[in-house]
């Protein structure tokens, strides 16, 4: 039962990268998802989520407009399209879980099932 993010990499400022968040052991149907980013000596903050109950979606001001999240549930996977990519968004990328609400937010201790990381590097 776990949570497993990838898609990471060194991508010059401007390029793009999709990140994804696969489950394998339980169900993404109806689950409010979140990527969080941790950058080195930053807290770790949230980025974007999607909610179980109606799909909708909410963005870190600091990257409105470039990232977008989506799910597939065929897949069981969610996705985050990081375009733009700038300096600033170097960070180790985390996807969480939250089994109880019904709608997402940023706050870390409402997600009780977490991923490993994937390193994204913006730099030229």
């Amino acid at each position: 039962v776990q949570l497993q993010a990838s898609g990471g990499g060194l991508v010059q400022p401007g390029g793009s990268l999709r990140l994804s968040c696969v489950a394998s052991g339980f169900d993404l149907t109806g689950l409010s998802i979140a990527w969080f980013r941790q950058a080195p000596g930053k807290e770790r903050e949230g980025v974007s989520c999607i909610s179980g109950y109606d799909g909708s979606t909410e963005y870190a001001d600091s990257v409105k407009g470039r990232f977008t999240i989506s799910g597939d549930n065929a897949r069981n996977t969610v996705y985050l399209q990081m375009n733009s990519l700038k300096a600033e968004d170097t960070a180790v990328y985390y996807c969480a879980a939250d089994h109880w609400r019904d709608f997402c937010s940023f706050h870390l201790y409402e997600y009780d099932r977490w991923g490993l990381g994937t390193q994204v590097t913006v730099s030229s």
